[in-house]
């Protein structure tokens, strides 16, 4: 099987379902999004973190394959069988947000995201979702994606952002807290 088609050659591509339409659509641009978040989730899981992280990181790698799956269908034409995103899945992101955030110092400011190549990465992987996140909440606006994708991005972001706290806590690297406008 060829991996090229020549069918995108003029801008257009195929949803689940058989509709084209152009790589500009938020459709396309939204699980796009979701396809890069998926990458650097895999490059901060190839780092060396604890092996509880990258047990999380690898079934929310999983999680997002599945959002992708779903925004990449014609909500109107796919037959298609996705799985779907459950609430259960947003309780493990709850789970392990608390987990981090009991053995955390609380904050009493902004943080700077940085400290060590490790946390920033986990922080751009936060930015990436928060885009994500608002691709996928213009595409609820112009067409449909179910509103638990969007509550599931939502909380990854959360635990994207307590997971940089707790590896640069694991890791001995000193938060810088923001000061404001100086």
């Amino acid at each position: 099987m060829k991996i090229y088609t020549k069918k995108g050659d003029q801008g257009q591509t195929s949803l689940l379902g058989g509709t084209r339409v152009p790589k500009h659509h938020n459709r396309i641009c939204s699980y796009g999004t979701i396809d890069e978040l998926n990458s650097y989730i895999g490059l901060i899981k190839d780092q060396d973190i604890e092996e509880g992280h990258k047990k999380v990181l690898l079934k929310i790698q999983n999680n997002l394959f599945v959002i992708g799956s779903i925004l990449a269908s014609d909500p109107e034409k796919s037959k298609v069988k996705i799985p779907e995103i459950k609430e259960e899945d947003i309780t493990i992101l709850e789970h392990e947000v608390d987990v981090h955030y009991s053995v955390l110092p609380e904050m009493r400011s902004f943080v700077l995201p940085g400290g060590h190549k490790i946390v920033s990465h986990i922080h751009i992987a936060r930015c990436i979702c928060r885009r994500a996140e608002r691709e996928v909440s213009l595409l609820s606006e112009e067409s449909s994606a179910p509103p638990i994708v969007l509550q599931y991005l939502n909380r990854l972001s959360d635990y994207l952002f307590s997971l940089a706290r707790k590896v640069a806590n694991e890791l001995g690297v000193e938060e810088i807290p923001w000061k404001g406008i100086q």
